[in-house]
């Protein structure tokens, strides 16, 4: 992975705004929240906080993984969004193109994970002492050099996809970390966070955001 942070400098989309909440679409290559130094100031809140003043962190996206992201605009957003997150109710499908022929056509993945120390931030499955991670995953379509999958992650561990998959064998291509040699042939994460269905923070009623795979 290159050293240097070279954040895309397009405009970021908004998929719905009102008084209580923002939903945006997180370009690949941009951090969710600031990094340790100036120059990983630049990051997806940051730029936000341009044109709405009060977007409270709700969840993260890794660097490398494009998609859905929401944020609150009020303390009570925040707090309401947050407890769902944790609770696990918030219901997240990502698409993904993996290595390689995916035989079994639908699947659970439960392998606990706790980061890689010497090798941070990788993590690593640790049946000892990882935190428990699961993952459902459905095989959209599959060749011999690659498969398409929609994963459902019933957990949000870091890397969790990631590393689920390249546990199966069929590591997540352009990754960097785990997958390294396929980052000269794809040139991003293919690694998309599709749709966040949860309960609106005024009423409590379910809403969906969606944003289709650039890929």
């Amino acid at each position: 992975m290159s050293d240097t942070y070279d954040p895309p400098g397009d405009a970021i989309r908004i998929l719905h705004d009102d008084h209580e909440i923002l939903v945006v679409e997180k370009p690949s290559g941009l951090l969710s929240v600031p990094g340790k130094g100036p120059e990983l100031a630049d990051c997806l809140i940051s730029r936000l906080q341009e044109a709405f003043p009060t977007v409270r962190l709700v969840h993260r996206l890794d660097r490398d993984t494009s998609g859905v992201m929401i944020f609150g605009l009020t303390p009570h957003a925040q707090r309401h969004l947050g407890q769902q997150f944790e609770a696990r109710k918030v219901k997240k499908t990502y698409v993904a193109r993996v290595a390689g022929r995916m035989a079994e056509r639908s699947g659970t993945v439960d392998l606990p994970l706790i980061v890689d120390w010497p090798n941070r931030p990788r993590q690593k499955v640790d049946h000892e002492t990882g935190k428990p991670a699961v993952t459902d995953y459905r095989v959209l379509r599959a060749e011999d050099d690659e498969s398409r999958v929609r994963l459902h992650p019933r957990t949000g561990r870091s890397h969790q996809l990631r590393v689920h998959m390249l546990e199966l064998g069929h590591p997540i291509l352009g990754d960097p970390f785990y997958a390294p040699e396929t980052t000269a042939t794809h040139p991003r994460l293919m690694l998309h966070a599709e749709e966040l269905r949860l309960n609106h923070p005024d009423g409590n009623e379910g809403v969906k955001f969606r944003a289709k795979a650039p890929f």
